[in-house]
């Protein structure tokens, strides 16, 4: 017999806990999605959105916005390149993204005030400023505004056999918990991403519960269905309420999910030739990028690919470049471990999309939370600086081929259409047929703005 208390959500939980699946809980949440909920009253050309983000802070000088008349101190030993667009130049450590410059946009005047890593990536996600007090080690909360897959799959639903949400290939964590700004926040943890807790670049890469080992799906399900079927005998739970009725719903979806071949095959990255593999680049992040294609074909709604960062030295420092003792100088490590990867890995996905006809659909992000300092500091790096940087959009109906915004001679300031972040995620919003200015409501019923910020027109055309 069932506890009094233990509801019907409490029932899906419990099932996720006694078999490692998280999806029943993800399905019962997206079941409760009202799509034209915050809607704009039409589509907007995205119906998706995939989120490179190069967590440390990347640096607009020697990426995307090159001042190659700056001093040496300011400009360092990079050089600019041109690319596909006549007038625009880039690092020359992003060649495959100079060929591919009139399939993007680059925003050079993205600014805001927190140089804090925590502070900054709580800010770039959900478009709001972290109120509260937070640490090195400071973890995410159920106060905590939402990441903004977490709006856009709550408001949006779920399409086809997969979560909305999804993270890959770990949350964003150099040291101690996962960061604020990465879940469902005050939405509930109906809204938290799937997470893809393993590198697509190893051989031992298992996507979680998804991944069903040969002989062993129809024994998962099945456990899984007598659990809730059980529970649906229950005198608490008769079977003519219309509750039990939705929750039949929602067991079903997820039986669905776990016997779904397509659900199967989005998460397989074994299934693309190696020639795709190898153009994407093999480590995490372009094999991640790969699986971020897959689930957009699939159906997912958001897709975050986070630039592997341990402080232990796994992954080295990222793009959190200040070449502090231990770590190396900022230029080698851009040269060699940064700029490859990221060059690899968004080229080869924008031709991706472009080549099976996704790109039109598909907003792709590429950002960090900030980015370096103009000048480099006494170890050779470059330091956290958020008053003007650097990122790149392509696809989803903002055109390619062009520079939003501009920087003085140094990238210190902005000089033309400063952009914050929750103007670009009301960007983000518009280019899904969101309401930027919709309203949502946390776990007690109170109203929130989606996000306080402006559509930047000038991205649209």
């Amino acid at each position: 017999m069932v506890h009094p208390l233990l509801t019907r959500r409490k029932l899906l939980h419990a099932g996720a806990a006694a078999f490692g699946l998280t999806l029943p809980r993800l399905l019962h949440g997206e079941a409760l999605a009202a799509p034209a909920a915050g809607s704009s009253g039409g589509r907007g050309r995205a119906k998706s959105v995939i989120v490179l983000y190069l967590s440390g802070g990347p640096s607009q000088l020697d990426m995307w916005d090159p001042k190659p008349n700056a001093p040496a101190e300011i400009r360092g030993s990079f050089k600019p390149i041109r690319t596909s667009v006549p007038g625009i130049e880039i690092g020359e450590l992003l060649p495959r993204m100079a060929r591919l410059a009139h399939r993007y946009t680059i925003v050079r005047s993205m600014s805001h005030r927190e140089e804090d890593h925590l502070r900054a990536g709580y800010y770039v996600l959900t478009g709001a400023e972290l109120s509260r007090k937070i640490a090195q080690r400071s973890a995410m909360e159920r106060n905590d505004r939402p990441h903004f897959g977490a709006v856009v799959s709550k408001t949006l639903g779920q399409r086809g056999h997969v979560p909305a949400f999804c993270t890959i290939p770990e949350y964003v964590a150099p040291v101690g918990p996962p960061r604020p700004g990465q879940h469902g926040g005050f939405l509930g943890a109906a809204w938290d991403p799937y997470l893809i807790d393993s590198d697509p670049n190893e051989p031992g890469y298992n996507p979680g519960a998804v991944s069903v080992s040969p002989g062993s799906r129809l024994d998962r399900s099945e456990r899984l269905r007598r659990l809730l079927e059980m529970a649906e005998r229950s005198e608490r739970l008769p079977g003519d309420l219309a509750a039990v009725q939705e929750y039949r719903t929602f067991r079903d979806k997820a039986l669905d999910l776990l016997s779904s071949s397509d659900a199967q095959k989005a998460f397989d990255i074994s299934q693309e030739p190696a020639k795709v593999r190898d153009r994407y680049g093999r480590h995490h992040f372009g094999q991640s990028a790969l699986v971020a294609r897959r689930l957009i074909e699939a159906g997912t709604r958001l897709v975050q690919v986070n630039f592997i960062r341990h402080d232990d030295g796994k992954g080295g420092q990222g793009y959190d470049s200040h070449a502090a003792p231990g770590y190396p100088r900022h230029e080698p490590w851009l040269r060699d471990e940064l700029a490859p990867p990221t060059d690899a890995a968004f080229s080869a996905l924008v031709e991706d999309l472009h080549d099976r006809g996704l790109l039109d659909e598909t907003l792709v992000v590429m950002m960090g939370e900030f980015g370096r300092t103009p000048r480099f500091n006494a170890n050779g790096g470059r330091d956290h600086w958020a008053r003007c940087y650097s990122l790149v959009l392509a696809g989803g109906g903002i055109p390619g081929g062009r520079v939003y915004g501009a920087s003085d001679e140094t990238t210190s300031e902005p000089t033309r259409d400063p952009v914050r972040p929750e103007d670009l995620l009301a960007t983000v919003y518009h280019q899904l047929g969101i309401d930027p200015h919709a309203l949502m409501h946390d776990l007690e019923d109170r109203p929130w703005p989606l996000v306080e910020g402006h559509v930047v027109r000038g991205l649209l055309g």
